[in-house]
């Protein structure tokens, strides 16, 4: 059996290695390794793959949350409404722009914000909604952008684990997840289900004057060049990430799939276990699975039983990880910066009990079921 990893990047290169090798050979002969011609092309297949107007690309997708939230003028004490439970970015930059981080609750089956605990959190001073699609579930869009419409507010999507996620509306129509608020994001961090062999971002959107705005702002608030309009940033992908991408997109609903195969092994698996809960799919999201995550409740103490399990799977030399072991609302790093926040059981919960299993496109049967037995021979005792 090959060694299991949480993220196969080696193996899924070498099945495009011709490709991306080719690619990154002829950024190289011409030498434009700064706003390249790959990455107009990426920006435009991509505005292409997702059905969106605009796709602006950057250093990386927390760059791209910052550039969304500096394009809305949105003012210092203004609140923003996120999850606790998520990566640590979404709330870090609104901190740093020195506005106001609003936590609130995550349903704990779809573990994306919950619409119902958005409304409570809304305040006159609310002036931004940031959802998470977690571990490649879509968030339930229809409900937070109709509370968003009967508030006036603004919704940026946080879309760097759901990339190529498909949001069905109770009509039935689609649309890709990014491409629903007013503003998308994403990263384009290698064990991203689009990753670049470095770092990388990119910002949606389908309105011009704020696709204008955020051009502008990524590069130094220029309008034209050593004209600054605006205070900006410097944040570029560079052309050998883009090179690399344009090839991987070709690739993305292919990789989408081998989760998703990945996922529904796990699932057969695990499905007559009862101290483990595998992830929900919500009938509204084509769930692409950046993180296969469990809720394990175990007979003891469920942050002992669940480490437990993570220790034991690591001395079987099976990689897990635990996202996210502490949620925004109890981070140090807001101690001294103004936050609201309430209590959240949910969360909380969640987090004494997360633990996600290796996900990527690599994985094959016989890893499978070398993980999935020893995780039951764990839960089974």
């Amino acid at each position: 059996m090959r060694p299991i990893q949480m993220v196969d990047t080696k193996t899924q290169y070498h099945k495009i290695k011709s490709q991306v090798d080719n690619a990154v050979m002829e950024v190289m002969e011409s030498s434009a390794f700064i706003n390249g011609k790959a990455v107009q092309d990426f920006a435009a297949d991509l505005s292409t793959y997702l059905s969106i107007k605009h796709t602006i690309a950057c250093a990386n997708g927390t760059d791209a949350l910052q550039i969304a939230m500096m394009a809305l003028d949105l003012q210092p004490g203004d609140e923003v409404i996120t999850p606790s439970f998520t990566y640590i970015a979404t709330t870090e930059v609104i901190a740093l722009l020195r506005l106001t981080p609003v936590f609130v609750e995550v349903d704990p089956g779809s573990f994306c914000m919950d619409p119902a605990d958005l409304e409570r959190a809304i305040t006159p001073r609310t002036k931004a909604i940031v959802p998470v699609h977690l571990y490649g579930q879509a968030a339930p869009m229809q409900e937070i952008m109709s509370i968003a419409k009967k508030h006036g507010l603004y919704v940026i999507e946080d879309n760097a684990q759901a990339i190529g996620c498909d949001y069905t509306f109770p009509g039935g129509s689609k649309k890709k997840t990014g491409t629903i608020g007013h503003i998308g994001t994403t990263s384009f961090y290698p064990s991203k289900n689009l990753g670049a062999f470095g770092d990388g971002g990119a910002i949606f959107t389908a309105d011009d004057a704020l696709a204008e705005k955020m051009r502008m702002i990524a590069n130094h608030g220029q309008s034209k060049r050593y004209y600054h309009d605006v205070v900006g940033c410097n944040s570029r992908l560079d052309t050998v990430q883009a090179a690399i991408l344009v090839i991987k997109l070709k690739h993305l609903d292919e990789y989408i799939a081998a989760r998703r195969k990945a996922a529904d092994f796990y699932d057969r698996a695990f499905a007559n276990n009862k101290r483990i809960k595998v992830p929900f799919r919500a009938g509204y999201s084509h769930h692409v699975f950046h993180q296969y995550t469990l809720v394990i409740d175990g007979p003891e103490d469920p942050v002992k039983y669940r480490d437990g399990l993570n220790r034991f799977l690591a001395d079987n030399k099976i990689p897990s990880m635990i996202y996210y072991p502490v949620p925004g609302h109890k981070q140090k790093m807001f101690d001294n910066v103004s936050v609201v926040s309430r209590p959240m059981p949910v969360t909380d919960w969640l987090t004494q009990r997360v633990i996600s299993l290796p996900m990527h496109t690599e994985l094959d049967e016989e890893q499978l079921k070398f993980i999935t037995d020893k995780v039951t021979e764990y839960t089974s005792g």
